[in-house]
């Protein structure tokens, strides 16, 4: 007969039960969704970031399709920030149609990181310091502080990376020496036997070519980033690749790309509708064939300039443009997200020092309506109605 200790489960396998499992590390710039815990990335906007269904984030495995209006670049530079985001936490960023003179224009660093990490840093050791001193003379509050430090050093430890820098636009970004932003442009070669190009030919097959390869030859662990900067401008790809047949096979491959490496991927491509109008059918299967659908709205130059409201406190920069959401990444499906963002209107900045700032939009008072700049109509026997407004 043997004799087994009555606390020791007996295990089918060999591993004993109190060995705690293997924690898995993620990759850096990459953490949980805090809806259902799927892998998310920073587009290296904030207020982008916060718009995406709730993730926080970008989620992986998906792609934004963001469209312009008019003659201004306000999707290259929140292509400049992904890019650039991607750069700093370490990710392999493939730049699609473009050479090597659209990475010098990166934004720098801001300044602000340091001071920031810094104050919060004096803050929480403030709120840690009062929190044991608001228990002190309490029975049993030194035990719970033991008990609490440990959970706290190890959140701590794992909160400091950062999941999105702030960058200054009036500063420029160093590329590393061995750099892992790939640029892939269209042939460059020159035509010399003078030979009209063939149409039948794909001017995206390189394009696919050095996706393959890159994603077959990286390791799990790696994270990609896919920007195709004003993809069928005249100034960049030739007529033919505005054909159907090459286009949408592209963006098919594309998204066939996305779901077999799911946890590795994610895209945003820019396309000017000044040239390839929403009503367009090719444009509106370009839109279906991404997962999340933007709009820039940029207002004219003579409406940037616009009166800020006499009623705040604080100096607020003119909007630039109105932001359209027509479809967020991950919203029907299984996760869900908020559709708060879908029911207001948004108006974006772009500033050097904060960005690309995306908030709610809304009309300052008319000037002169004094009653109106002090917060609302007064009636004689109350407030006033619908009735008393006129226009």
């Amino acid at each position: 007969m043997s004799f087994r200790k009555r606390s020791v489960v007996p295990q089918s396998g060999g591993s004993p039960s109190n060995q705690p499992a293997a924690r898995q590390t993620l990759p850096q710039g990459v953490r949980p969704s805090p809806l259902d815990g799927r892998l998310t990335t920073s587009t290296g906007t904030h207020s982008l970031d916060s718009l995406l269904s709730g993730h926080s984030g970008l989620a992986l495995g998906t792609s934004l399709f963001i469209e312009e209006n008019g003659t201004t670049d306000f999707t290259g530079s929140l292509l400049r920030y992904y890019a650039a985001e991607g750069v700093v936490q370490g990710h392999h960023v493939h730049v699609l149609g473009m050479n090597e003179a659209w990475g010098r224009d990166l934004p720098g660093l801001g300044v602000d990181d340091s001071s920031k990490k810094a104050e919060v840093r004096q803050n929480d050791e403030k709120m840690k310091i009062a929190w044991r001193y608001e228990r002190l003379g309490e029975f049993g509050a030194g035990a719970r502080d033991r008990n609490a430090a440990q959970p706290r050093a190890a959140s701590d430890s794992s909160s400091t990376a950062v999941f999105c820098h702030d960058f200054d636009l009036s500063k420029r970004l160093i590329l590393p020496s061995p750099s892992t932003m790939k640029f892939v442009p269209l042939s460059t070669r020159p035509n010399l036997d003078f030979k009209d190009p063939d149409s039948a030919v794909s001017p995206f097959t390189s394009f696919l070519a050095h996706l393959t390869s890159q994603l077959s030859n990286a390791p799990n662990t790696t994270i990609h980033r896919i920007i195709v900067p004003n993809i069928l401008s005249p100034a960049i790809y030739p007529a033919e690749a505005a054909k159907p047949e090459h286009l949408l096979q592209f963006l098919h491959a594309l998204r066939a790309l996305l779901r077999r490496y799911p946890s590795q991927m994610t895209a945003i491509i820019t396309l000017p509708l000044s040239l390839y109008s929403r009503s367009t059918g090719l444009t509106r299967w370009m839109e279906l064939l991404s997962d999340g659908v933007l709009e820039l709205a940029p207002f004219p130059s003579t409406a940037v300039a616009t009166k800020s409201n006499p009623t705040s406190t604080i100096q607020e920069e003119p909007p630039q443009g109105m932001l359209k959401i027509h479809r967020l990444p991950i919203f029907h499906e299984k996760g869900g997200g908020e559709s708060s963002s879908f029911e207001t209107d948004l108006a974006f900045t772009l500033s050097r020092r904060k960005g690309l700032v995306i908030k709610p939009f809304s009309l300052p008072p008319v000037e002169g309506d004094s009653e109106a700049q002090q917060g609302g109509l007064e009636h004689d026997h109350g407030k006033a109605t619908k009735v008393d407004i006129e226009f």
